[in-house]
């Protein structure tokens, strides 16, 4: 029997750098849209441009939002007993999930705990994409348990919700 070694991978939603020219995520988009009433693959030009963004140089000024994920994966990561970890996003900014889910494959993880930091339910990261992706690699990592810690219970999302509010008032 294989030794367990846990793993988690915060997800985030990603955001586009603002100095990214504009063209291109417009033109991603049209794309995505485009396979999706299709419901095709992604065609060749969709991934080329959706790497690019992906891996547009960042900085704290040009992706706050990284920066951001980044901080609280930290205070996470703090708080998780020497796991191994990693940070994912959804889309324009790299790593993905797959390759999240890949990296902590190849350090050892046969037990991968997928969190995201999108709390509320009706969202099509949270509750669709993120599942397919862990449905797609399930297969092609039979010895590794990929979980998804979804969905958040509400009532801890409004109270930590009340504590930030009295914070402020």
């Amino acid at each position: 029997m294989a030794a367990l070694v846990k793993g988690v991978i915060l997800v985030g939603h990603g955001g586009i750098p603002r100095d990214c020219p504009q063209e291109l995520v417009t033109r991603l988009k049209r794309l995505e849209a485009q396979r999706r009433a299709a419901k095709q693959p992604p065609s060749q030009e969709e991934m080329e441009l959706d790497a690019k963004i992906r891996r547009w140089p960042r900085t704290r000024e040009t992706d706050p939002y990284q920066w951001g994920l980044v901080a609280v994966a930290a205070e996470l990561k703090s708080m998780l007993n020497g796991v191994l970890f990693s940070v994912a996003y959804n889309e324009f900014c790299a790593p993905t999930l797959e390759e999240s889910v890949e990296e902590l494959i190849r350090q050892g993880a046969t037990h991968i705990t997928v969190v995201t930091t999108m709390f509320t339910p009706g969202g099509s990261h949270s509750e669709v994409e993120i599942p397919e992706i862990l449905d797609h690699l399930r297969p092609h990592h039979p010895g590794v348990e990929l979980r998804y810690a979804w969905p958040f219970d509400l009532q801890d999302v409004a109270n930590t919700l009340a504590q930030q509010v009295k914070r402020f008032s």
